[in-house]
This record gives C-alpha cells, structure tokens and sequence, in this order.
C-alpha cells in the first residue's frame, strides 16, 4: 500500500508539472514579442488597403491589354437562314455564311496614345501602392506608440495610487495618535479615490489601443503582446531643406501627379486623330446557297482610307477639353506639391517643438519627485500640511504624463515627417 501512494504521489506530480508547463506555453503563445517593424511588416501583410491597392493595380495592367487589343487583327463569323418562298415561287432554304478578318493599319495615331495612356495609368497605379504602404506605415506606427503612451499612462497612475496608499496609511496613523485632524484622513482618502477611477480610465485607453492596433495588423483584436519597444528620443538628424527636397523628389502624390499630366498630354493627341485619316484592311470569305453553309463561294479583300472632313465641330471641341484636362492636371501639380511642402513644414516645426518639451518635462519631472519627497518628510515631522503633499503629488503625477506626452508627440510627429518626406517610399 506505501508502494502504491509513492506511486500516486509521483503520478500526481508529473500530471502537475506537465498541467503547468502547458499553462506556461499557451500563456506565452497568447503573448508574443512585438516591436515597430513587426506591427508594420504585419499591417503590410495583413492590411486590406493594401490588397485593394494592388487589385487597382493589376486592374491597370489589364488596362494596357485592353488598349494594345485595338491593334490587333479581329476574325468573325456570322450566319444567318430563312424559310420560304423563293424568287421561283417555290418553299425552300436559304443560307449565308461569312468568315471576315479586319485590322487596322493607321488611325491617326489614337491607338498608339490609347495605349501609352494605358500604359501612364498602370505606372500611376503603381505608386497608389506606394502611397497606400506608406500610409499604412503611418498607422501601424502611431498605433503602435499610442499603445506605448498608453502604457506609460497607466503606470504613471498606478505609482500614484501607490504613493497615495502610502501616505494615507502615514495620515491614519497620526490621526490615530492625536496629531492630525479627521480631514486629512478624508481628504486623503478622497485623492486616493480619484487616482484610482485615473487609474481605471488609463486601463480602458491602453486596452483600446491595443485592440486599435491588432485591428490595424491583422491581428485578432483581444491579442495580448509584449512590446519590444519604449518610447524615447531618436533625433532626426535631416534638416527642414532637405526633407523638403526629398518630399518633392520622392513621394509618390507627386509621381502621381506627373503621371497625370502625361496620361491628360495622350488624351489631347486621342482626341486630336478625329482629325486624322484612317486606314484599314480587311478580307471575307463567305458562302451562299440552298444547302448550309452554301455552295456558292465568293472572298474579297480590300484597303479602305476614311476621312472625317466635317463633323460639326465635334473633334474641335474634344480637343478642347482633353487641353482643359491637361491645364487642370497641370493646376493639380502645383497643388499637390505646395501641399506637400507645407504638411513637411508643419509636422517637421511640431516633431522640433516636442523634442523641446521632452527635455522641459523631464526636469519638470526630477523637481517633482524631490519636491513630494520633502513635502512628505515635512509632513511626518510635523512641518509641513496634507495640502502640500498632495499638491506635491498631483504636480509630480501631471510632470510624468506630461514628459510621456512630449516622448508620444516627438515619436509620432517625427513618423509623420518620414512618412511626408517618403523615406521608406517603395521599400
């Protein structure tokens, strides 16, 4: 009987350590490692946006297919048959079958620009996706740092409940020995309670931003992760200039926009060839007869020239407009590349004016911790009031989200500068 309860005793053992192994390892593949890249190689792979901008582009390239099918010989056949009454006064069948191919040879040059339009539109398309990943990249990065200013919230909050508990347990036992009043329990009491509904509010904002941010990388949205990433400074070492510079060389708005005033330049010469001859030639083959398909042959071939002499002002005023559409392009550029300069300027002069303030609030910081720190010792000695601790910890707990708050503007505003400036652009 010992034998057997050893026995027990190591079965239950091994059942044990091999029930908490499991809970480890589904507890950590519940919880993975996730830093920068990864929400943004994710979001790439992940991110509808992105298929959809690449089915615009595919879409494009069938475009090009379309146009170049213009050129191209066509073959059709057609058939017809009746029933009745012959020239002869008889009842009888009548068939005709034709076999012709057709081609064109020159239409003034409305093919040729049909299809380089085609082809500017495919390339246009080619830099949505551009633009598309770069805006993606934006997304997954200020998602990202916002679950990181979130979890440096909640621990700012969570320090401050913990402060308060100390203190209040500091204010209940000198009220026990006679030396305080009542109200500075209470009023103790009363922050302790308002840093715990703070604390309660911060929980729900980090957890909103992490089902943001799964929702933005594909990722289930109640994932839990363990982020590899803290918020800090990393200073942007190009200057305004230059940034610019590279913001009007490499975004993808303005090879758009190029692209649009090349594809606007082929629409004014399609629609210039209304002015144009064309040529094209053709070759039938068709049978006649009583029997189907017929036992009469007869074939052509042929070359026919057509001019549109007059038309009633019709091409004349489609060339008007495709140059109207060519002007507005045109407009558009400058448009779009006076935009970019000026959102490079504005994110550029708020990434600087928070990297001013993260070295502003992080003084602001060290003055605070001392400050509570002698407001308390004052307090135990009988020096100091309640009221000036729990100035010293609302000043200390506002200091923190306030440094927290420059780390997040600086981060975000320096991945908006990168994204305006399109420094990952085709990567």
């Amino acid at each position: 009987m010992a034998k057997q309860r050893v026995w027990k005793n190591y079965l239950v053992a091994a059942l044990s350590s091999s029930v908490m192994m499991l809970s480890a390892t589904t507890a950590f593949a519940d919880s993975t490692e996730l830093s920068l890249d990864d929400s943004i190689a994710m979001a790439l792979q992940n991110n509808p946006s992105i298929k959809m901008a690449v089915k615009d582009q595919e879409k494009a390239g069938y475009g090009i297919d379309q146009a170049k099918a213009g050129k191209m010989p066509s073959l059709s056949l057609g058939t017809s048959g009746t029933h009745g009454d012959t020239t002869a006064g008889q009842v009888g069948d009548s068939f005709s079958t034709s076999l012709k191919l057709s081609m064109p040879l020159y239409t003034g040059g409305k093919l040729e620009s049909t299809i380089d339009q085609a082809k500017i539109n495919a390339e246009s398309a080619q830099q949505g996706v551009v633009k598309a990943q770069e805006e993606l990249r934006l997304d997954a990065a200020n998602a990202y740092y916002t679950v990181l200013q979130s979890q440096n919230l909640v621990q700012v909050n969570e320090e401050t409940v913990t402060s308060l508990e100390e203190h209040l347990k500091t204010v209940q036992a000198q009220y026990e020995v006679g030396t305080v009043a009542k109200a500075d329990v209470l009023r103790s009491e009363v922050e302790l309670a308002n840093a715990k509904q703070n604390l309660t509010k911060a929980k729900n904002n980090y957890d909103v931003a992490v089902s943001s941010l799964n929702n933005i990388i594909g990722a289930p949205l109640a994932t839990e992760h363990v982020y590899k990433d803290s918020l800090q400074y990393a200073p942007y070492d190009t200057s305004l200039d230059d940034s610019i510079a590279m913001a009007l060389a490499k975004r993808p708005e303005i090879i758009q926009s190029q692209y649009n005033i090349a594809a606007s330049k082929a629409g004014v010469e399609i629609a210039k060839s209304g002015n144009r001859p064309t040529v094209s030639m053709s070759g039938s083959q068709g049978w006649s007869g009583s029997d189907f398909p017929g036992d009469n042959k007869n074939w052509s071939v042929g070359v026919a020239a057509n001019w549109n002499v007059f038309d009633s002002g019709l091409t004349n005023a489609q060339v008007k407009g495709a140059q109207a559409a060519l002007d507005k392009a045109e407009e558009q550029d400058a448009q779009t590349r006076s935009s970019i300069e000026l959102e490079v300027r504005q994110n550029y002069s708020s990434m600087q004016e928070a990297k001013e303030r993260i070295d502003t609030s992080q003084v602001a910081v060290n003055k605070a911790e001392e400050d509570l720190s002698i407001a308390k010792v004052k307090y135990g000695a009988g020096a100091g009031t309640n009221l000036d601790v729990i100035d010293a910890q609302v000043a200390l707990t506002q200091a923190k989200t306030n440094y927290t708050q420059a780390l997040y503007d600086y981060n975000v505003n320096k991945a908006k500068v990168i994204k305006a400036v399109a420094l990952q652009a085709g990567n």
